[in-house]
């Protein structure tokens, strides 16, 4: 570098920090890397009501997509006639703005990592941990035989975590 480049950087220092500090603090926001590292874990317990015997409706495994995700997915009926979407020994990385969602298992957004157009899914709401057992409540009008496939989706990013395909038990 020149002489005059290193005096215009030189002199200029103060005003590239303060552009180059919230442009670093607006990355890290946005991308959330220290959730790389991150396990959170959870272990509630099954569904008021069912009892370690119950036959789940519909279950299915956890597959890997964009991210190492295992487990197994299960859809119970509680004694008041509620369902519930329960996860067991369940794995997942840690991300940022990570949900739980039903999807139709026909959508072409989920043979991808990366959806490319919006996601037609039911929101069953953020996910509680990446690692342990967790339930969540479906809505009353969920329709399993349409929305048949549970996601693990990064909604910021649009990516695929993980993803089971639900089979009636």
């Amino acid at each position: 570098m020149s002489g005059r480049a290193m005096s215009w950087i030189w002199r200029s220092k103060w005003i590239l920090a303060g552009v180059a500090l919230p442009l670093l603090v607006i990355a890290w926001w946005v991308f959330r890397p220290e959730k790389l590292w991150i396990n959170v874990k959870v272990s509630e317990p099954a569904p008021p009501g069912l009892n370690t015997g119950s036959d789940p409706l519909y279950t299915g495994s956890l597959a890997s997509r964009a991210h190492p995700t295992s487990g197994r997915a299960s859809v119970y009926q509680t004694p008041d006639g509620k369902r519930e979407l329960r996860l067991t020994d369940f794995s997942t990385s840690n991300g940022p703005d990570v949900h739980v969602v039903l999807a139709q298992s026909s959508d072409g957004n989920l043979k991808q990592d990366f959806v490319k157009s919006d996601l037609d899914a039911v929101e069953l709401g953020p996910l509680k941990a990446n690692q342990g057992n967790q339930n969540y409540n479906l809505p009353d009008s969920t329709d399993l035989n349409k929305d048949d496939a549970v996601v693990i989706y990064c909604e910021r990013f649009r990516v695929i975590f993980g993803l089971a395909k639900l089979e009636k038990f």
